[in-house]
Order: structure tokens, then sequence, then C-alpha cells
């Protein structure tokens, strides 16, 4: 409480409250005094609440902000008021210096001239204060006792003083006593000057009222930050509020505005008042004459010094002032390099790093003491009370719009984590003082604001960009999730429309760095779109952790990937795949096409595994869902194996023999073998800037438009957008220009941009006997071979081995595998140097193909072919209308 008292008790109420009561008249003083309260008082209220939401450690107000509403605002407001405190410091100095300098002139003393004689003061004042500073808190916590004691002195010799009856040399210069004509007279305004208007008054009163901080701001030297706080706080606003009105009333009763100082300007006789103006002439004063030319020294309007002459003994006002504008410049002084400390230890800002370093057993800033000392003598040499009043104040306004504003948005998100134990306190009381504290900067200085509110957007936008790496829990991580619930539930209850269709991909990566390339692919056409999440379905001997997750998900972070990641445990891909497309999503947001890379081991791998990957496509058709099968020349798989090597040298030989005995116990489960990925930095095709190559799409069925959408999307990507799109669709000879007009009058009603139109008359020729005779190499080794078997043991034989090739297999889908040999011919033919190939992805009815020769045909459509392959095929729900409703 002592300490917010002291430094609310600054400069302002000795030397410029008597004056700004002169010009805006007891009334106004006080409306000015009282809505400052209002915001003093609700940032109170929302300082005491935020204080008591968990332990208060040192960074005062910046800790408060940025634990509350996050980094973003929290730095910004980190640097404003850390500049508010240190241009605060010069303020109160200068204060100090000009009573010094008033001294001086008294007894007709010059330096060098009275704003020079203000700039030396102050810098020596400005040292000293340095000094006590660098010693310690105890002895900063001493000082600031004795200035109380100073000041409460100086008051009661203020008040004694309006109750003495004036005298001569008094009265010549304006006091004469309580008077009810002088309270009248004075209770309006009568404004004068550049800054003679309520909001110039209210400007350079209100950094008077900024001292409600100063006991946060050492939050971590108090014993019980959550109790102190809000007592000492709310205590020290009430009882600084009621000495300010009592000033401002008393002072505004006793002293006229103009008086001369000079003896020699009495009235020859009290009844004799011709020629005489003003409420002087009525006490035997005659005023007019410097009041009309503009000359008086002495009274409110002139005397910056007028509560030294009203007083019982004008030393013991000197000396109050000492001790206010003191003890203020103490505390700025000590406040902001802690404050800044506190924020070049957070990290959020490149280059102050070097002012976060502390020094004893404290930990005390002491280059943050240089800084703030340099930029104290800045504005010092300003030596300009009027002119450095208004700075601080758009800051410290900035600072209460915070507070205030952090407190209603921590309430209104209804976190569960936010539970003050001062409960005195609304969100709507909070809200209005935000809103309050903003509308009165801009009244003030409009372009100060603007300054302001730029810096608080810059910093904004540079750590919002940066990302770093802290989690404080703060309200707008709250609010984050509260929107995003209440959206995704209110999603919900919207019915699904062909003109919102988004492909909603569940990619089955493994682990995500293991598969960069598809991981991007995806990416390109969902980012910013629509959701994407990364499936991994692990083994049940493997036994990842939270960690690995956590892993994952900030390596497709660093990628700047905006996808999810969820793992699950399975015996084996499709039961895996087929868990996570039944329980991924939420609502709406739930996957409508799967992803997979292409098996490019399916010769070599167990039939099981085969048996499985066929099965997961004909799964996800199953769940209504599209499918999508990227295959890319060298493979998707970018994993290694590293074994790590334990040096005997730097170990302990029984610890390894032990260390080697328990991994063949566990099985080898502790193995030091580790399975490594791509890194984030590492570019895949579909991370390069594309020249001006082409994307073919080969539309060969119609799945309602998704294999169309897909390169649409893709080519809206800045990387893509130079390659141009060409559609290949099957005809006849015969129609085939017919059929390419009919073809794109449809694409431009879909306004896909797709004008290049290509028809395959040729495409149902028979293939080469060279290509056919390699597709029967291919599925020479999975073919059943029944030779001379019985049909039952035929039968017996396909149930057993379902993946091979039968004879009747091969009959039956004989036309099937020649159209796949023919368009492979096509694609060598037309896209050999594409930047992309998007192909429908060839389907049959499940359980009638083997899985052999399904894998086939797309070996044979892909192999030997330079661009990536994606195979498309939706679920025939339409992804693409001309309609408008």
């Amino acid at each position: 409480m002592i300490r917010c008292m002291l430094n609310i008790w600054g400069v302002i109420l000795y030397l410029r409250l008597p004056w700004i009561t002169a010009q805006a008249g007891i009334g106004l003083t006080w409306l000015i005094i009282l809505m400052s309260t209002v915001v003093t008082t609700i940032t109170g209220l929302s300082i005491s609440a935020i204080s008591t939401n968990g332990k208060v450690k040192a960074g005062g107000t910046y800790f408060l902000i940025s634990r509350s509403l996050g980094p973003e605002l929290g730095g910004s407001i980190g640097l404003l008021f850390s500049f508010a405190n240190a241009v605060a410091v010069a303020m109160h100095v200068v204060g100090f210096a000009e009573t010094v300098r008033d001294l001086l002139l008294e007894f007709d003393v010059v330096m060098t001239d009275p704003v020079n004689d203000i700039r030396i003061v102050g810098v020596i004042t400005v040292t000293v204060l340095l000094g006590i500073a660098l010693a310690g808190m105890e002895w900063e916590a001493k000082a600031q006792v004795v200035f109380f004691f100073v000041i409460m002195v100086s008051f009661i010799n203020y008040f004694v003083g309006t109750l003495i009856p004036a005298t001569e040399e008094k009265m010549s210069k304006g006091y004469f006593s309580y008077r009810g004509d002088i309270f009248l007279e004075n209770i309006g305004p009568e404004w004068r000057g550049e800054s003679g208007n309520f909001f110039g008054m209210f400007s350079i009163f209100f950094p008077s009222a900024t001292g409600i901080l100063a006991g946060a701001n050492i939050s971590g030297d108090l014993k019980d930050p959550a109790v102190a706080i809000p007592k000492g706080t709310l205590l020290a606003i009430f009882w600084t509020t009621l000495s300010y009105l009592a000033i401002s009333a008393t002072i505004g009763s006793c002293v006229v505005r103009d008086a001369s100082g000079s003896l020699n300007d009495t009235l020859g006789s009290p009844n004799t008042t011709d020629g005489c103006l003003g409420l002087g002439c009525g006490y035997g004063w005659n005023f007019t004459e410097c009041a009309q030319v503009g000359t008086c020294e002495y009274g409110l309007a002139n005397n910056y010094q007028t509560m030294s002459m009203v007083s019982g003994f004008s030393p013991l006002i000197t000396a109050g002032i000492f001790a206010a504008t003191l003890s203020s410049a103490l505390a700025c002084l000590v406040s902001a390099p802690k404050v800044f400390q506190c924020l070049c230890q957070d990290k959020l800002y490149p280059i102050i790093g070097f002012f976060a370093k502390g020094y004893g057993k404290n930990n005390e800033p002491l280059r943050g003491y240089m800084l703030t000392f340099i930029l104290a003598i800045a504005f010092i040499l300003i030596a300009e009370l009027n002119t450095i009043a208004p700075i601080i104040s758009n800051f410290f306004l900035c600072s209460y719009a915070l507070i205030n504003f952090s407190c209603f948005h921590a309430t209104i998100t209804n976190s569960p984590g936010w539970r003050p134990s001062f409960r005195y306190f609304s969100k709507w009381s909070a809200l209005f003082g935000a809103v309050v504290s903003v509308v009165i900067m801009f009244l003030l200085t409009w372009w100060a604001a603007l300054i302001v509110v730029g810096i608080i957007l810059v910093s904004l936008a540079y750590v919002s960009y940066k990302k770093p790496d802290v989690n404080w829990g703060s309200s707008v991580q709250a609010g984050t999730y509260s929107m995003a619930l209440s959206y995704s539930v209110s999603l919900t209850q919207v019915e699904e429309h062909v003109k919102n269709f988004r492909p909603q991909c569940l990619v089955l990566t493994g682990p995500p760095s293991f598969r960069p390339a598809l991981v991007d692919f995806v990416s390109a056409f969902t980012k910013g779109v629509s959701l994407m999440i990364c499936g991994n379905v692990a083994g049940l001997q493997d036994t990842p952790g939270d960690s690995d997750s956590e892993e994952h998900v900030k390596w497709l972070s660093r990628r700047k990937v905006r996808s999810f990641y969820t793992l699950i445990t399975a015996p084996d891909l499709r039961s895996g795949a087929r868990s996570l497309m039944q329980v991924c999503g939420l609502g709406r947001l739930k996957p409508n096409t799967i992803v997979l890379g292409y098996k490019q081991n399916w010769q070599t791998d167990s039939p099981h595994n085969l048996e499985n990957y066929v099965a997961t496509i004909h799964d996800a058709f199953d769940g209504r869902a599209g499918v999508c099968v990227l295959r890319m020349k060298d493979g998707l798989d970018v994993s290694r194996m590293v074994r790590a090597y334990v040096n005997p040298v730097f170990e302990d030989p029984e610890a390894v023999l032990q260390g080697e005995k328990l991994r063949q116990e566990l099985g080898n489960a502790g193995s030091s073998v580790k399975v490594l990925g791509a890194d984030e930095l590492t570019e895949t095709h579909f991370q390069a800037q594309q020249k001006r190559g082409c994307v073919d799409v080969y539309w060969l069925f119609d799945d309602g438009g998704l294999t169309l959408l897909v390169p649409y999307l893709l080519s809206r990507r800045k990387r893509w957008r130079r390659c141009r799109v060409r559609v290949f669709v099957s005809g006849h000879l015969g129609s085939a220009e017919q059929q390419r007009q009919e073809i794109q009058l449809l694409l431009s009603k879909f306004r896909l941009g797709f004008s290049e139109v290509l028809v395959l008359p040729h495409a149902a020729w028979q293939p080469e006997e060279s290509s056919l005779k390699e597709f029967e190499d291919l599925v020479a080794p999975f073919r059943l071979n029944e030779g001379q078997r019985s049909p039952e043991a035929t039968q017996a034989l396909r149930r057993e081995t379902p993946w091979k090739v039968s004879d009747e297999d091969l009959r039956v889908y004989r036309k099937k595998s020649e159209q796949q040999v023919r368009l492979h011919e096509i694609l060598q033919e037309n896209s050999r140097n594409a930047a992309l190939i998007v192909m429908s992805l060839p389907v049959v009815r499940k359980g009638t193909c083997p899985s052999a020769l399904y894998m086939a045909w797309l070996e044979t459509l892909s192999r030997d072919l330079r661009p990536p392959v994606a195979f498309i095929r939706g679920n025939q729900q339409d992804a693409l209308t001309f309609y408008c409703q």
C-alpha cells in the first residue's frame, strides 16, 4: 500500500494539481480525478483477480499480462511498460529539479539558465537514485518508509496552513484563507494556453494515478503477493483519491487565480473599487493590471509552488515534494529494469537477451538499470514537465486496457484454470475499463495512441510469426479451445452441401517424417482448405510414448504442415486403418478421403501384408470414403536404421555386459537401433517450385468429381500455379471432337479453369505384344497353377491362397488387364515429362479380384514413369456442381 501511495503521490500532486484546479475549476478537476479513479479502480480489481489466480513471480505487470493473455500481447506490453516506467523516472526527476531550480531563484542563484539548471540537477539526481537502487531492495525499502513519513508531515503542514489567517504577504500572492466567493469563482473552468482544455488537463494529471502497479511490479519481492497486491492496491487508490479531492477543493477555496505578489497593489480604501476587477478587490487588493496584461506571477493559474505558499511552513512542503518525486522516481527506476529483465528472460524478441542476466543473490538486473538510466537522462534533457507527462499517459492507459481485457478474456473463456481467490470483480466492469482506457488514449493524443497501437501490432505480429517455445496456459489458449468446441458443435447441425465439399484426408503416413513426400502432397491441396490427419498404425509389439507423438507434431509444425497426428496400435495395417477410419474426426470434421502410399515392395512382401493393403482400399470404399494412392519413382519411405555404438573406453565394461544381457532377456526390445526419418528441411517434389510443366489428369470414370477437384486445389498453390492442367478422357475416333467440346463445356460450368481437353480415341486399341508379355511376366510369380487338379482341389487352393491369380481370373479380367497395359503405353507417350499425373483409380468388386492381379494393374500403369502418379477415386459423392444452390 505504501509503495503504491508513494508512486501515486508524485510530482503532479504538489506541482500541477493547483494549476489544473485553476484551469479546469474545482468541479471539472474533481471529474478528472474521479475519471482517473474509475479507470485505476477497475484496473486494480482486475490486477487483484489475476494476481490471486496462482503464484505471482518477478516481472510485475508484464508477468501478469503475459501469463494471462499469452506471449503475443504480453511481450508487447512488457516493452511498453518498461519504457513508460523509464520515462516516468524522468518525469518525477524533472519535477524535483524544477523545485530545486525555484528554490535557487528565490535566493537569486542561477548556475547557467533556468532550463539548463533543471537538466543539471536532474542528471545529478537520477545518478544518486541509481546508486540507491543498486544498493539493493533493503536500502530502497528503507528509503521509501522515510519518504512516506515526510509526505505525511507535509500534508498535515498544508492543511494546517489553510486554517491559518492570511498574512499580508500571502494575500499579495492570492491567498485569503477559506472564502465562499473564491470557492464559487473557482468551481468553474477558465482555460488558458495551448493545453487549456479538459483532455489536455486530463493527460497531464493522469500519470499521477498510474502508481497503482508499483506493488505488482515488485511481486517477486513480496512475501505473499496474492494477499498483498489486492489489499494494498485498493487501499492505496482509496486514500490517494481522497487526498487529491481534498487538496483540490481546499486550495480552490483559498487562492484566487491571479495575483501579482506585490505589496504595493493594495487599494487605497477598501470601499473604493473603481476600475478594479477580480475577487481581490473585495479584500483590498487590486490585481487587475497584471491579470489583464498576463504578467501575474502568483495565484493558482501562474505559480506552480502554490501549495508551499499556502502551507504553515513552506520548507515542509518542499520536503514533501522532494519525498514524493524521489520516491516515485525510485519506484519506477526499480520497476522498469525488473519488468524488462523478466521480458528478456522469456526470449520473445531478439537482441534484448543481453539484458536478461542478473547479478548477486537477488538476481539484480544491473544491465537493465543502466539502460533505464540512459533513457531517463534522454527525457530529463527535455526539461519540461508538461511535455513529458502526456507521453507517459498513453503507455499507462494501454497497459491498463490490456490488464482489464486479460481479466475479461480469462473470465469469458470459462477456463477451469481461472480460479482467482479475489472474487470482487466483474468481467463486464473489466471490459468497460478496457474500452474506456482505449477511448481516453485517443481523446488525449490520437497520434501517440496510434504509435502505441502500432508498436503493439508489430510486436504481436513478430511473436505470432516466430511462435516462441513457451506454454503459459494463457486465456488465449482457453479461448481458442472454447471457440473450436463451439464451432465444431454448431457445424454438426449444418447439413452437407456439394458446394461446401472439401477433401478431408486421413493420410496413412506412419511416422510423418518417414514419408515426407506423401505429407507434402496432401498438404499442398488441404492447407487452409480442409482437414488433414496423419495416421500412424503401430504394431502391438511397439510401445511409442507421448514424447514420440509430440516429436511428430513438432516435425509437422516446423515443416509448416497444418495437420493433426494420431497414433493407433493394431495387429496389422488393415485393422489399424479400419479403426482410424471409424474413430478419426469430430462431427463434420471427419475424413472422407483415405490417402495411402503405393506399396512399392508388394512383389516381395508377405502375402498377408499384400492382402491387407488391397483390403484397406476396399474398406475405405465400404466406409463411403474416397481413395488416393500416391506413387513416387524412388518410393515414399525415406526412413533409415541407425545403430548406436558404445565405446568401451568411455563406458564401464561391466555395465555394458549387463546391458547386453538385459537386452537379450527382453528379446532385443531395448536394442540401441533407432529408425530415423527425414528432417524438417528435406525438400520433396511437392515443395519445389514447379516450372512451366503440366499436371495431366486422366479422368476415365465419373467418381463425383474428386479426381478433378484435387488437381484444381493443387493448381491454386503458388508453387504449382505456373503448371497448366491437361484433362485426358477416353472416346471414340468418329466423335472425338464432339466429345472434346462436350467435356470442355462441362469443365467450364464447373469453373475449374481447365481449358485443355484431349480425347483418347485409341485408348481401346489392342496393346503391343511386348507390353502384354511384360504384364504376363509380372503376374507369373503369383499364378495359381491349377494344372490337372480337380475342381475341389482348385477351390481349396484358392481359399488357402486368395491373393494368387487363376486362369479363370485372367480370363474374366482379360479386357481390363489389356486396358491397363494400353493406358500405360498412352502415359509413356503423353505424360513422360509431366510434373504430376492424376489418374482414376481402377476399382473392382470386393472379393472378386485377387490382390496380386489388382496390384499388377497399378504396377503396370505407373512403372517407369518419372513424374509422381496419384491414383484417385471418389466414393460417388458429388464433389463438384455448376448450380448456385
